[in-house]
């Protein structure tokens, strides 16, 4: 299982939210290509990287700090937030980005997905799944939809997506451990490999996870920054 550790962009600073809410807002860093810089050393192979900027306004916002973080490191990223344009996911890619993570657009839109699909396949185009009490939630969290995401899910799978991030909203930024239950529902309904996102904050949470078939990452933000977790233990734990 991977281990993808978080660098939340906002105002090219790296920093962290609570339930996605921009008010509750921590800053950890002025220099986020530092911050990644320090998470490949430590051993990381894989970064997650959400422009909150973007995910806000509907369009990427931080194309400054990203690049720098593309210089910073050699281990791949995937990158979220504001992807809904075509041209924004092709200028992510070229950017250095290994995967682009599309949520939003992806709901209101299913033949983008399929369109991205058709031009980049199934290895760099990723689902962001963001669910409060098992419905999608959109627009950087701020709206709850009526679409079950389980269902979603299933939706997404049929046109040809092979990943996706679930983030469990409710989860987000608290420390409280994943909804297990949730993302085991998600994996084995719909067949998706499942990179779980939200609440992880120790390293029996990452054994737990590991348990559940079709889990095949973990994203850790706040838990690493507030230093609850230690990134080195926590590979091992997810190895």
């Amino acid at each position: 299982m991977i281990i993808y550790p978080a660098i939340d962009l906002k105002d090219g600073q790296c920093v962290r939210l609570v339930q996605g809410k921009a008010e509750e807002k921590t800053v950890y860093s002025d220099t986020p290509a530092g911050v990644a810089a320090s998470f490949q050393q430590a051993g990381a192979s894989y970064l997650h990287i959400v422009d909150l900027d973007g995910a806000f306004s509907g369009s990427p916002r931080n194309a400054q700090a990203i690049a720098a973080i593309a210089a910073a490191v050699d281990i791949p990223f995937q990158l979220g937030g504001g992807l809904r344009e075509f041209e924004d996911v092709e200028r992510t890619l070229k950017m250095g980005a290994q995967r682009a993570i599309i949520g939003t657009r992806a709901v209101s839109s299913p033949d983008f997905i399929k369109k991205l699909l058709d031009k980049f396949g199934p290895e760099r185009i990723v689902l962001g799944l963001d669910a409060r009490n098992g419905q999608v939630a959109i627009e950087g969290w701020v709206e709850t939809t009526t679409l079950a995401a389980v269902d979603f899910g299933l939706q997404m799978k049929k046109l040809g997506i092979k990943t996706a991030v679930f983030t469990d909203v409710a989860r987000d930024g608290l420390l409280k451990g994943p909804n297990l239950p949730s993302i085991e529902e998600m994996a084995g309904t719909t067949g998706l490999e499942i990179i779980a996102s939200g609440g992880v904050s120790t390293l029996d949470n990452i054994k737990e996870l590991k348990l559940i078939k079709g889990v095949r990452g973990a994203i850790i933000g706040k838990a690493l920054y507030d230093g609850k977790l230690n990134l080195s233990e926590a590979l091992a734990a997810a190895e």
